[in-house]
C-alpha cells in the first residue's frame, strides 16, 4: 500500500500533474457567485447549509505533491487531502474537490466557489485581511532548489540569475520585498514552474522548503541548496470573511484532531514516504493549533 502511494506521489512530482479529472474540477461558479466576484463582496455557506446540501466544496492543489495532487487513477491524494476528507467525515457530508492555482485561493473561497481553501495556504497579514484563517496545522519556511551542476547556496548567488516562482505565493512576496534585484520568472501553476526549471528556463525555483525537498528527491540532478529562508510561517485552512460558523467548526476540529495526534499520522501516511529522513515531522506538523519547535 505504501509502495503504491510513494510511486503515485513521486510520479505526480516528476511529471507535474495538472488535473481536472476524477473528484477534482475547476469551479465555474453560479450566477450569485459571479455577481459577488464582480461586486467585491464575499458569499458563503454556513455549516448548517453545508450539512443540508450533503456536500462540502474544498479547494486544493492538484499539482503540488505530496500535499495536494491527483494520482494516476484520477484520485486526489496528499497531506491536505487527508485533512479535507476528515473535515467532510466529521460534518457528515461528501467532499467535492476543486483544483486551485495559488493566486486564486482567496478569490475562490470569497466568491463561494469553494467553502474552504485547503491548499498549502500560508498565513500572512495581507491574506488575513482577505480571508479568515483557522488555527494552523502546519509550519514552513522557504527553500530554493536548483540544478546540481550549478547549485544556489545563498540569495547572493541569485544576483544576475533568474529565479522561478509561482504567482500568489509567499516566495513571490518575500523576494519582491527583500530582494527586488533578483529577476523573477512567474508562473500561474506549480507544474508550469517546475517544468520551467526542468527545461532550464530559469536558474532556480523557490517555494515552501517542504515541497522543494520532496521535489528534489523525486528529480535526480537537482538539489536544495537553501533549505530554510526567511521566517517560519504557519499554514491553515481559510474560509470566506465573516463565515463564523465554519471558522468555529474548523477551530474546534483542529483542537479535537490534536488530541488524536491526527496530523502526525497524516504526515506518516503522506509525507514520510517522500521525505524519508530529509525532514523532521515536528518541524512541519502542528497539532491542536499550537506551535512547537520550529527547528529542523
Amino acid at each position: 500500500m505504501k509502495k503504491t502511494f510513494v510511486l503515485a506521489a513521486v510520479t505526480a512530482l516528476a511529471l507535474g500533474v495538472l488535473a481536472a479529472c476524477g473528484g477534482s474540477k475547476k469551479a465555474d461558479g453560479s450566477a450569485a457567485e459571479t455577481k459577488a466576484a464582480s461586486s467585491g463582496k464575499t458569499t458563503f455557506r454556513t455549516v448548517d447549509e453545508i450539512k443540508k446540501s450533503g456536500v462540502i466544496r474544498i479547494g486544493v492543489f492538484t499539482d503540488k505533491a505530496p500535499f495536494g495532487y491527483v494520482d494516476a487513477n484520477g484520485v486526489n491524494q496528499g497531506y491536505d487531502v487527508v485533512y479535507a476528507q476528515r473535515i467532510a467525515q466529521d460534518l457528515g457530508v461528501k467532499v467535492e474537490f476543486t483544483s486551485l492555482d495559488p493566486a486564486a485561493r482567496a478569490e475562490y473561497v470569497n466568491t463561494g466557489k469553494v467553502d474552504i481553501t485547503l491548499a498549502n495556504f500560508t498565513v500572512t497579514k495581507e491574506r488575513a485581511e482577505q480571508v479568515d484563517f483557522a488555527k494552523p496545522y502546519m509550519k514552513v519556511a522557504l527553500g530554493v532548489v536548483s540544478p546540481e551542476k550549478a547549485v544556489i547556496h545563498s540569495v547572493d548567488e541569485l544576483k544576475g540569475k533568474t529565479l522561478i516562482i509561482a504567482k500568489g505565493t509567499t516566495a513571490e512576496t518575500y523576494f519582491e520585498k527583500n530582494y527586488p534585484e533578483v529577476k523573477l520568472q512567474k508562473y500561474d501553476a506549480y507544474a508550469d514552474a517546475y517544468n520551467a526549471l526542468l527545461d532550464g528556463r530559469g536558474d532556480a525555483f523557490s517555494t515552501d522548503n517542504t515541497e522543494v525537498i520532496a521535489w528534489a528527491k523525486a528529480n535526480p540532478g537537482f538539489e536544495v541548496g537553501i533549505d530554510s529562508l526567511g521566517d517560519y510561517d504557519t499554514i491553515a485552512a481559510a474560509v470566506a470573511k465573516g463565515n463564523e460558523t465554519l471558522l468555529n467548526f474548523l477551530n474546534e476540529e483542529i483542537v479535537t484532531l490534536g488530541k488524536e495526534n491526527f496530523f502526525h499520522k497524516d504526515y506518516d501516511e503522506t509525507l514520510k514516504p517522500v521525505f524519508g529522513d530529509a525532514a523532521n515531522p515536528d518541524a512541519i506538523v502542528v497539532e491542536g493549533g499550537e506551535l512547537g519547535d520550529t527547528k529542523q
